[in-house]
């Protein structure tokens, strides 16, 4: 990869983008703890020109992409090779992506090896914010839809891929991906079990 020009770090389409994005969304639900994180995400954009790039070491905006593939009511996941576990596509922006659509929508089919992915209309279902070797990511998260009969190639960020049901993410995943199926299931009107999905 590349390194981001000063000019990129400044004043890049993707930065303007994020903030564009993050101005206009709001939680589905309502939830003051995603509403939180929306601020803390555009302080920390005004507050580093370079906090869309993993270089920011105080922390940098990722994108994410929940696959779903909405005739199985199913989700694929990856059993992510460094942190060994069970998560929704994702990753670090890059110096082509223009927008954090494109890049979560970059990283989606990169990791999941489906072509004809499409992002679920409306923009970023959840926020989420955690540690991770490298820095803090704060991740807007998104859900792509596969194509009728998608078969999924694994990657080298992979240790596996899988197929669950949107009533067992929560037997294998954290919080926060068991979160984003939720809203996953209910922008797609699926019914999971609500005892499995808090």
């Amino acid at each position: 990869m590349s390194v981001p020009s000063e000019d990129i770090l400044t004043t890049g389409a993707l930065r303007a983008d994020a903030q564009r994005v993050l101005a206009a969304w709001r939680d589905r639900d309502g939830d003051q703890e995603q509403e939180r994180l929306r601020q803390d995400y555009l302080r920390h954009l005004s507050e580093h020109p370079d906090g869309m790039w993993k270089a920011c070491t105080d922390g940098h905006l990722t994108a994410s992409a929940l696959v779903v593939d909405p005739e199985g009511g199913r989700v694929l996941l990856t059993l992510h090779r460094k942190l060994e576990m069970w998560l929704q596509m994702g990753g670090h922006c890059e110096p082509e992506d223009t927008t954090l659509a494109e890049a979560a929508l970059r990283e989606a089919t990169e990791e999941s090896g489906i072509t004809g992915l499409t992002l679920l209309p409306g923009g970023p279902l959840r926020l989420d914010r955690h540690r991770t070797p490298c820095a803090w990511h704060l991740d807007v998260q998104y859900a792509a839809l596969a194509p009728a009969g998608a078969v999924e190639a694994i990657s080298d960020e992979s240790l596996a891929l899988r197929w669950f049901a949107f009533d067992e993410v929560a037997e294998v995943a954290d919080t926060s991906v068991v979160r984003l199926a939720r809203q996953a299931a209910a922008a797609l009107s699926l019914s999971p079990r609500p005892d499995r999905l808090p």
